[in-house]
């Protein structure tokens, strides 16, 4: 239509919202109501609306508000769209562009849950690590964002040799389609683990300084620790903890911190599931290892069906575990460059049904020259 014909159409939106609110016969309980308008703006067709009514009474100033933030994001759209396509060329944004994405990645994640519910159909998947050609290629498999709804379950910096890119692109992916891609913590999201395993040295490469590493560690702490699919499907990066009993102990959390050495914070990000009954000492050195009759019974007490997580590699991408209680993702792909295994990812359908799609490593590019060999902790 034309951007007169939009105009009109905007103020009649506003208008009948207006007298729908202020309506005798208008019984509504206090809810949010959603709706999608065309707008009059050039480059913009149409936007979001969240309203949220009280009764029969309406502060038109509140949607007036809501909608100036709306617009303002939607402006932006060009920018980021072009920032994306850079990265999705494996080049990387300048330190301003990062600052500027993280401070809004943070507006969008710091209302984000603890337990953040996530609707099917989605994909989920694993490690990423920085190897971002493998990522490249899990879009390719896997379909677009936004086309494709993702769920990514931490650990996309370190080991690989384009972490900055990696977890960049992530991040840009967030601020575009928020409500596309939800981005989860993993115990590489961390200031102590990435100073040791590559991010930081590869920031200090690519920027000549770590103002950058410092802007992503700090950005770290607002990503949701677990995620939770129509309300059946359990997603974190590690596994269970003594300390945490119900998904309501993990959504009052205080999340918005470095990773602690222990405690139910630390595990949820460390922990993984074991062959052995009841709770083990992980040779990890931080979290725990649990058992089958750990995971059934916190599956029990939350009515969930399947805990999915990532951490371990698994040399076919996924592995069962607990009796399909529990599923391991890795979506790194000859993880290191040299484990040779294959890498997945989850996908779940309208109905709830699971595929796993499995995907061997992308044509190897000219890697860059890097002469620190960090250590391997626990593969």
């Amino acid at each position: 239509k034309s951007i007169k014909g939009r105009s009109e159409n905007y103020k009649r939106f506003l208008f009948g919202l207006h007298t729908i609110s202020r309506s005798h016969s208008c019984e509504l309980s206090l809810s949010r109501v959603r709706f999608t308008i065309e707008t009059p703006f050039p480059g913009i067709d149409s936007i979001d609306i969240c309203v949220v009514l009280n009764n029969d009474f309406f502060e038109s100033s509140v949607i007036e508000k809501k909608m100036s933030v709306d617009l303002g994001a939607s402006s932006t759209h060009g920018n980021l769209d072009e920032e994306i396509s850079q990265l999705m060329q494996c080049k990387p944004l300048s330190e301003p562009e990062v600052r500027a994405l993280c401070e809004k990645a943070k507006e969008i994640l710091m209302e984000e849950s603890n337990v953040q519910p996530v609707k099917s159909p989605v994909t989920i998947c694993g490690d990423i690590h920085g190897q971002f050609h493998d990522l490249a290629e899990l879009f390719r498999i896997g379909g677009k964002c936004p086309d494709t709804n993702y769920l990514f379950m931490g650990d996309y910096v370190d080991r690989g040799y384009y972490s900055v890119e990696t977890v960049t692109l992530l991040v840009s992916l967030k601020v575009r389609y928020p409500q596309r891609i939800t981005i989860l913590r993993g115990n590489h999201e961390s200031r102590q683990i990435t100073q040791v395993y590559g991010f930081y040295d590869e920031c200090l490469r690519k920027y000549g300084n770590a103002n950058v590493w410092k802007i992503f560690t700090d950005l770290f702490d607002y990503f949701p620790l677990t995620a939770l699919v129509e309300s059946e499907i359990f997603c974190l990066h590690g596994g269970l903890s003594p300390s945490i009993e119900t998904l309501d102990n993990i959504r009052n959390f205080d999340r918005v911190q470095e990773v602690p050495h222990e405690g139910p914070m630390c595990d949820l990000l460390w922990s993984d599931p074991d062959d052995r009954c009841g709770w083990g000492i992980s040779p990890r050195g931080a979290g725990y290892t649990f058992g089958q009759d750990i995971s059934e019974q916190f599956n029990h007490t939350n009515n969930l069906k399947l805990i999915a997580r990532a951490h371990q590699l698994v040399m076919e991408g996924f592995n069962w575990g607990h009796e399909q209680k529990v599923v391991t993702i890795f979506s790194a792909p000859n993880y290191c460059y040299r484990c040779g295994n294959m890498a997945s990812i989850l996908e779940v359908d309208d109905c709830k049904g699971h595929t796993f799609i499995q995907f061997e490593p992308a044509p190897r590019r000219g890697e860059p020259d890097v002469t620190r060999r960090t250590p391997d902790y626990f593969l």
